[in-house]
């Protein structure tokens, strides 16, 4: 009896060896996120303190994001991606002595988030990059919902949930260590990926054709980034996604991040924990949403149902602004959940399938650089349109916004041909072929 489409991943040696260390590293990133807070409120330190070396680990991640695509194109993914783990556990180990010698300071913290977000700029595009050389192009899209369904489980729920606990049994800094034992075996397991594995033809991609390692090596900084650009501006599908995101990052996640627990505080009188379920909600549809793309095959309209799930997804959140049912909220932000990890599963798919091997970590990058680069932009700009704005005239507009911009998009790239002559099902593959024979 074949394997579940999901799991078939895990046939490849490889990747049960890159899952795996993921799978332990975002727990341990996970358990970062809430011993970094509590270990700046053990120094004394209150709200700017926090924000400060929060926002370190931002500039960091954002400011190195496209020289993190570059380096992704230019050095082996697998001693990138070893290097940087190796990185990160230095940082943690050295935070966890200072902390456990009793010298650890805010500077400290501050210095560490931002290598830790330096290292995640390049760990993420070597990421993407490595999977289609160690696994077929037909596993791609189980692999991408595996992590899509991994993330929320374990660095959003399971590393805040042992974190915490951690915390309020021993101390923060007992925390710390935890941290630095997961990278420490993140690191340990990375070792064991097979360098020849690395070395082998990358599959499904729209053009195989790339530059020799010395090639890359005479461009510059700017001419490769520029490669990258101009391939982006010159693919009517990439561009006009990446554009939908800038626009849906703009409009939804100020609101949802900002603005949501003032509509739990004044519509439901909620408190806290009713707005920690909303998110864990919110966070249990991403999981599903990813799991349940990993189980069936990439659909032959794939364009088009990445578009679709995206833009009818935002539409329940036109209405967030004036729901007062905690369970009609919770639905709501559940299907954003979903429909939001549907289309990532297939975007993260298209991206390793379709773009050129040699320049698919600078797309990447770009990808996640054009996302992130507005988030701190819409939750700035959150607060004081509230201020001016009625909280459901806010959320009218995001959650229909969005639908509207698919819905351009997909005429504009003209994206329903565009699927339908780069077919990557595997039997469209085959039709195709054959009906060009005949």
């Amino acid at each position: 009896m074949p394997a579940p489409k999901a799991l078939r991943p895990f046939a490849h040696r490889e990747y049960r060896v890159l899952i795996s260390a993921l799978a332990v590293s975002i727990f341990g990133s996970g358990m970062w996120a809430v011993a970094m807070v509590y270990q700046v409120i053990h120094l004394g330190g209150g709200p700017l303190e926090l924000s400060l070396v929060a926002a370190a680990g931002s500039v960091g991640l954002v400011g190195f994001l496209l020289a993190g695509g570059i380096a992704a194109d230019r050095i082996p993914q697998r001693r990138l991606i070893i290097a940087v783990e190796g990185a990160n556990l230095a940082v943690i180990a050295a935070i966890s002595g200072l902390a456990m010698a009793g010298w650890l300071q805010l500077w400290h913290l501050a210095v560490g988030a931002f290598v830790l977000g330096v290292g995640a700029a390049f760990f993420f595009p070597a990421y993407s990059a490595i999977l289609p050389r160690i696994l077929p192009a037909e596993d791609l899209l189980a692999a991408n919902g595996v992590e899509g369904s991994m993330r929320p489980v374990l660095q959003q729920a399971a590393g805040p949930a042992v974190a915490g606990i951690v915390v309020a049994a021993l101390s923060p800094s007992h925390a710390v260590t935890a941290v630095a034992v997961c990278h420490l075996t993140a690191f340990i397991i990375l070792n064991f990926l097979g360098q020849h594995a690395m070395d082998a033809p990358v599959n499904g991609a729209e053009d195989g054709t790339h530059a020799t390692g010395a090639e890359r090596g005479k461009s510059s900084f700017l001419q490769d980034l520029r490669e990258g650009v101009i391939y982006t501006l010159r693919t009517p599908w990439l561009l006009w996604t990446l554009l939908w995101a800038c626009i849906s990052v703009l409009f939804l996640i100020g609101p949802i991040e900002v603005l949501l627990p003032f509509v739990v505080r004044d519509q439901l009188d909620g408190d806290s924990r009713m707005f920690g379920f909303l998110l864990a909600v919110m966070g249990v549809g991403a999981a599903l949403g990813s799991l349940l793309t990993a189980s069936l095959r990439l659909p032959r309209r794939y364009l088009t149902v990445m578009m679709v799930s995206w833009g009818a997804g935002s539409l329940p959140v036109a209405a967030v602004g004036i729901m007062d049912s905690f369970w009609v909220l919770a639905a709501a932000l559940f299907i954003w959940g979903v429909t939001g990890s549907v289309g990532m599963v297939i975007w993260g798919t298209l991206l390793q399938r379709r773009v050129p091997p040699h320049l698919l970590g600078r797309v990447s990058s770009l990808d996640f650089f054009v996302s992130l680069a507005l988030m701190p932009v819409s939750m700035a700009l959150a607060g004081p349109a509230a201020e001016v704005l009625p909280i459901w005239l806010i959320f009218l507009v995001a959650g229909l916004v969005c639908p509207i911009m698919a819905v351009i998009a997909m005429m504009v790239a003209r994206m329903p041909d565009d699927e339908l002559a780069h077919p990557l099902d595997r039997a469209h593959e085959v039709e195709r072929s054959t009906a060009a024979g005949d």
